[in-house]
């Protein structure tokens, strides 16, 4: 790999002791362990959304955390963090917006739909099944231009056929040269995983 574009050094958080992570664009890496083995809490540091005790989590060479234009990093956290007062379209549509880009509408639409919830894009979120509100979180997380997409039990709420419809929507981002971290079990996404982080004893 030449430069990598995420590089996690030597972190110490919480359970997670002295780990190391490379991981470049266009490519998805996938982290297992038993529950309290710290994949969330890993999530949360790469995302930016946690400091760790020790160590560095950079992207570019900039730590994380020091990350402000939200439409760079996009974050899928198992709870979702929708805003169940606003529409689904909505919620797609604020980080974007909020970081002062343009928003391509029918883009916004045409992923709803290929997600399978388009029938809620004028709906509240919170309407939505918890499934449904998973696919509305995860299409606000793979809208274009986020180059690190951290995704933290996608598939957890989704029967077979939303499942896949999931894991297509995020090998597309991949392939469109996005780096994706996900937290999973799911031996769907880990056999499409270009590299698989095991945390915690086997």
């Amino acid at each position: 790999m030449s430069q990598p574009l995420l590089v996690v050094d030597k972190v110490s958080h919480n359970v997670l002791k002295d780990l190391d992570l490379e991981a470049g664009p266009a490519s998805i890496v996938t982290l297992t362990g038993h529950s309290g083995s710290g994949k969330s809490t890993l999530c949360h540091l790469i995302a930016g959304l946690e400091t760790p005790a020790k160590g560095t989590v950079t992207l570019a060479g900039k730590p994380t955390t020091a990350v402000t234009d939200w439409a760079r990093i996009a974050v899928v956290p198992q709870r979702l963090a929708l805003l169940g007062r606003l529409t689904a379209r909505e919620n797609l549509t604020l980080p974007a917006l909020s970081a002062g880009h343009a928003v391509d509408l029918r883009m916004v639409d045409d992923l709803l739909k290929t997600l399978g919830v388009g029938q809620l894009a004028d709906r509240l979120a919170e309407n939505g099944s918890i499934g449904e509100q998973q696919r509305i979180a995860v299409a606000r997380a793979l809208l274009p231009d986020a180059e690190l997409v951290v995704l933290d039990e996608p598939t957890a709420h989704q029967d077979d056929e939303n499942a896949q419809r999931v894991i297509g929507a995020i090998l597309q981002k991949a392939e469109a040269g996005a780096l994706v971290i996900i937290s999973t079990h799911d031996p769907r996404l880990l056999e499409r995983a270009d590299a698989t982080l095991a945390l915690g004893s086997s």
